[in-house]
Order: structure tokens, then sequence, then C-alpha cells
């Protein structure tokens, strides 16, 4: 069962949502934050990545750049940009991108479950990036980053999201400068958010951190440091919930700096082994799994793994590991995607010509485009305990920081 509970949602005036709404904190640099946050005293980039307020240079991971992000945060109090809601409630959150929707539930989600495995991962968390969010929530008392949680479709939930969107008038209707639209409706009526929390909290519901594995982690580690000092609030962290069917998934694509003293020739070779290999005109856009798309030398070309070269568990079948275990690591000296830097990682968001641009410009010595790693490959690795390579996953649309705050204390 999954256990979740209202909360009093630190949240912005309705005229000024679209302004405080902030792409999330780990999505862009310091330098890109300072501007998109240029002119706009009430984005809430001021509070995810204060640094833009210090000198330059400061480094990012300061102590004062943590207690400038308290300080941005209760200005916004004081100034009345945001307000703390009177009463626990649930939040519903829509997205639209490219008239495709998604609507989750937000709402706090127990630490417990996360210790538990109840909340299911299937990532593993870098020291670095928790301790930046473990002393972020600390100083400011707040979890501003939202965990995405997704789970396999309840209708009767579904059916109650359905009626109160269509029912009930929204806090927030807005389109974001990227064209993604976002809506926001309140659930305040205690039977529903009764209803909901039922819903959920039946024997077999479990749920899985589809973005956002730091966040809960940092989450966890503050409410274990906390002891006796924490709080009802810290028990819990800021999460929204979407029903599988409506998750996205897109690629998640790979770019190498050198071919590791191969010439081009002797590479496209080596990877015939493992691959059948056919050029193509145009730039390829995985259709199936166990297809890949390769840019070398201003050329494209079709790979397709040859069945008997990669094994069928849940990890060993993913695209993501075949392209490790058949190619970055036997041809091109790749052992650890986390640490080497010769290899880096573009969403797919960004498209196909971001690859060629990377390589075209003479940075990268060759890119991989892959098929993205399905709903059900995600469950059933999250399912056998296990952890996917790094960078397997890229969800889209974000969820925005800013509309709707967890305070802790």
């Amino acid at each position: 069962m999954a256990v979740i509970a209202p909360f009093k949602a630190l949240r912005p005036q309705a005229q000024y949502a679209r302004q405080v709404a902030s792409k999330p904190y780990d999505v862009l640099s310091s330098r890109e934050a300072k501007i998109e946050a240029q002119g706009n005293p009430n984005s809430f980039l001021h509070v995810t990545k204060s640094e833009i307020d210090l000198p330059e240079g400061t480094d990012i991971h300061s102590p004062q750049v943590y207690t400038k992000a308290k300080e941005n945060l209760d200005a916004f109090q004081q100034r009345e940009v945001v307000f703390q809601e009177v009463k626990p409630c649930y939040y519903i959150y829509r997205l639209v991108m490219n008239g495709r929707s998604q609507t989750g539930l937000v709402c706090t989600s127990s630490i417990q479950d996360y210790l538990t495995d109840v909340i299911r991962k299937h990532e593993l968390t870098r020291p670095e990036k928790e301790l930046d969010r473990i002393n972020h929530i600390k100083v400011t008392g707040a979890q501003t980053g939202n965990v995405f949680l997704t789970y396999r479709d309840i209708p009767a939930l579904s059916a109650i999201i359905d009626k109160w969107t269509r029912e009930k008038t929204p806090v927030y209707d807005f389109e974001a400068e990227d064209h993604v639209r976002h809506t926001v409706w309140v659930v305040n009526d205690e039977p529903v958010i009764a209803t909901i929390t039922k819903e959920l909290g039946h024997p077999s519901v479990c749920t899985y951190i589809a973005d956002g594995h730091h966040r809960a982690a940092s989450a966890a580690k503050v409410r274990m440091e906390l002891g006796i000092k924490a709080t009802d609030a810290s028990g819990y962290f800021l999460t929204t919930l979407f029903p599988a069917s409506q998750v996205h998934i897109l690629d998640y694509n790979r770019v190498v700096k050198d071919l590791n003293g191969l010439t081009p020739s002797a590479f496209l070779g080596n990877v015939k082994e493992s691959f059948t290999v056919t050029p193509s005109a145009t730039a390829v856009a995985p259709a199936l799994l166990h297809e890949f798309g390769m840019y070398l030398s201003g050329h494209w070309y079709r790979l397709e793994a040859k069945p008997d070269s990669y094994s069928q568990d849940p990890i060993g079948v993913l695209d993501v590991s075949i392209l490790q275990n058949q190619l970055l690591s036997p041809i091109l000296g790749i052992e650890d995607q986390r640490t080497d830097q010769r290899i880096d990682f573009i969403g797919g968001i960004r498209g196909l010509g971001e690859l060629e641009s990377r390589v075209n410009s003479g940075e990268m010595a060759v890119a991989f485009s892959l098929h993205p790693v399905t709903i059900g490959q995600l469950f059933d690795i999250a399912d056998s305990g296990q952890v996917m390579p790094p960078k397997s996953t890229w969800f889209e649309p974000k969820l925005r920081d800013g509309l709707l705050t967890h305070l802790i204390y």
C-alpha cells in the first residue's frame, strides 16, 4: 500500500503563478538559470538556483548559496508572492505538451515507504548530488523539488481526478515560454481527500520513481538526520503521481569524444561484429527496441543488435545495456558511463540535430540514438530490485518548481 497525505502547499498567488513557475533546478546550469530569471524577481530560480544572486564564480555548493535560498524564500512570503494553504489539500497537476496531456496527483508520500521499497527505484544516486539537496532542504526548511512517481493505473482514482477537473475551476492555468501548458486544481473536499487516500492505500499498490531519485533520497536523509527534532511533515516528501498509461519516456542518447584510437573504418568494422549495420540517408530515430542510430563522419547508420549478442534478463535486454556491453565497453573502452569523461548524454527533447551538431563541430567523434525505455521495462527492473544503467530515461514534460512547495518546518 502507498501511504500518501495531503499537505498545506506553499504556492503563488494566482496572478504570479506564471512568473514564479520555473524549470527544475537540475536541468539548468547556473548561467542558463541566470538568463531565465533575468528581469523576473518572482522566478523561483531565485530559490532553487540562488547562486544567480551571488557574485559570479561563487561555489554553487557553498553555505552562502543555501543561506541565500532561504533569504529569497522568506522574501517571497514577505512580499506575498506566495502563501501557505490554510488546510491540507491534494492538488491535481495537468501538463500538455505538443497536444499530449498527462494529469497527476500532487501529494506527499511517506519517507517510510521510500525506505521499505513500497516506493520503488530504478537508479543509483550520487552522494554529491544528494548532499546538495540535503543542504538545500535543511537550510530552507522546504522541499522545493517535486519527485515524479508513477503507478499502475487505478480506474477508480482516474475517475475521481477526471470528475474533479471537469467540474472545478483550476487555480492556475497558463502556457509557459516553452509552450507547455500547466494547469493546477486544489482538492479541498475532505470526503474526496479521504477517498483518494484510500484508493492508493490498497495493499497491492506501490509507486515507482520515474524522475527525482536524488530529491527523494535527500528528503529521506534529512528526516533521519533530524532524529527527535523531526516534524510530522518531514516524514513525507513532495511527489506527483501519474498513472502509467499517461507517462511519456523519451530517448536518452549518447555522444563520445573519440574512437579509442581506431580509424572510422576500423571502428565500423568492429561494430559489425555484434550489430547489423545499414547506411541511412536520413537521421535514424529507432522505431523498435534493439535498434540504434549511429552518426559517424557525417553519415547515419542503422544498427540492429544481433539476437545472440545480449541476455534476456531485465537489465541485459535494455538497449542502454546492449550498447554498453557490445560497443561502448569492448570497442570504445568506456567501462563506467557515470565517471568516464569521454561520454556525454543528450535528452531526446533536444532532437537528433543536436547529435549531428556535436559531431560535426569536432567536439565529438560519434553519436548514438536509442529507442526509449518502456514503462514496462522500468517496472520490471524496479520490481526485481535492480537498477538501470545511468542516464537510461528522460521524461517530458517537466514539472515546474515553485507552483507547489512542501514546508517541513
